[in-house]
């Protein structure tokens, strides 16, 4: 009968303490929502004084100094076809002096898709016949250079073109600094309804996030501890991941690469050499007398040659190769981007230099020997299976001393 009443206890704090939580909750929703709207309203007038600086006035700016700049280009061009007598480097002037009239064109042309208000039509409209007289100027002294009248190129230029080329880039100068002087109007305006709404915000936001505090105080004593138990299960779980993946991809014994991750990367090097023309090679490779070592020594020997050999075999090849156990005493070595058959003939003569080297054991004295059989892509066949039992025949045949055309003796055979 003693141990109901301990059940009836957490019961009894729990309608205690919830009508407190649920009062806050509510204020806290409250507060919320008066801060959304209250920020929404300000940075609705925010983002119209924003977009007038941003969107408009900066990107009117940007447009008046790109029709400066390709209108400077435009008259240096000119001025250098003037000054040039070679026609063809004329001819280069002539192309840039075009392009910038197709950049100043494309500038008034943005200008004029934003739109004005009356006042800024007007000065646009002056520019406008501005224009018209400076191409007409422009176009007055690219008549006279084809007519071969060079001296009076040259004095229409300095006489009318230029002058009046920088009474147009007065013109644009004014144009940019009236609205240079509009965006900082804006962004005083912005200023001030930023600051109006941050202390709102602040306001609004201290009473929510203190009522928030206290709220999430009490939660999280009661989630830490599930959250910590989640945490750790999370982490087992990644942890068996990892270790699964490893195991369904990689040799237990050696780590390298098993047969199925082999076959991946063969399959993946087979597309990229057939998708860019070029080679790949395999290496097959059977230790010689294995079979004795482990029946002299032991298995446990055994299985140290056999990670000796993947240290060795991984040392004496490229990064970007693979090796990879695929059974037993039996190894495949993956090689790309190989220029041909004397590439792989030097990789297995560099596996052969770092396996006839010394080995010690517990005292014995091991002597690690291979056969290795090589194909390649594609003189040997066009998929994996073909390759790798062209390999594996090549491996046979070295083991057995018979060389065939395709298939010469390695040199520590």
């Amino acid at each position: 009968m003693t141990q109901p009443q301990p059940a009836a206890e957490p019961r009894t704090m729990h309608r205690s303490f919830f009508p407190p939580i649920g009062t806050a909750f509510v204020i806290l929703i409250a507060l919320i929502c008066g801060l959304l709207l209250n920020s929404l309203i300000q940075l609705e007038s925010l983002g119209r004084q924003l977009h007038i600086v941003v969107e408009h006035h900066n990107r009117k700016i940007d447009l008046i100094t790109q029709i400066q700049v390709a209108a400077h280009v435009r008259t240096d061009s000119l001025f250098r076809m003037v000054l040039a007598d070679d026609p063809f480097e004329r001819d280069d002037h002539f192309l840039q002096f075009n392009h910038a009239g197709f950049m100043v064109g494309q500038g008034r042309n943005a200008l004029r898709e934003l739109g004005f208000a009356p006042l800024e039509q007007q000065g646009f409209d002056a520019q406008t016949r501005m224009v018209r007289k400076i191409q007409a100027v422009q176009e007055h002294v690219i008549d006279l250079l084809n007519a071969g009248r060079n001296a009076d190129a040259r004095q229409v230029l300095t006489q009318e073109a230029i002058p009046i080329q920088e009474t147009f880039n007065r013109q644009l100068a004014s144009m940019r600094n009236a609205y240079q002087r509009a965006n900082w109007a804006a962004q005083q305006q912005a200023q001030q309804s930023y600051r109006r709404a941050m202390w709102l915000t602040l306001a609004f936001g201290l009473a929510a996030i203190t009522l928030a505090l206290l709220i999430a105080w009490h939660t999280i004593r009661k989630i830490r501890l599930k959250s910590e138990q989640l945490r750790d299960q999370m982490t087992e779980l990644e942890l068996s991941r990892a270790a699964l993946r490893e195991e369904a991809t990689h040799d237990p014994l050696t780590g390298l690469a098993n047969r199925r991750l082999f076959y991946d990367r063969l399959q993946q090097a087979i597309r990229h050499a057939h998708r860019y023309g070029g080679k790949m090679c395999i290496l097959y490779v059977d230790l010689d007398r294995f079979k004795d070592i482990n029946d002299r020594h032991g298995h446990h020997v055994g299985d140290v040659v056999l990670t000796e050999v993947a240290k060795r075999l991984t040392s004496s090849i490229r990064d970007s190769d693979t090796v990879a156990r695929m059974g037993g005493d039996e190894f495949a070595v993956l090689l790309e981007a190989v220029q041909g058959r004397e590439d792989c003939l030097t990789a297995a003569h560099n596996i052969e230099q770092a396996l006839n080297a010394d080995m010690g054991l517990f005292g014995l004295d091991v002597v690690i020997a291979a056969s290795v059989g090589l194909a390649i892509y594609p003189d040997d066949g066009a998929d994996e299976d073909a390759l790798l039992r062209a390999a594996d025949a090549a491996m046979y045949r070295v083991k057995s001393g018979w060389e065939s055309g395709r298939q010469r003796h390695l040199p520590f055979q």
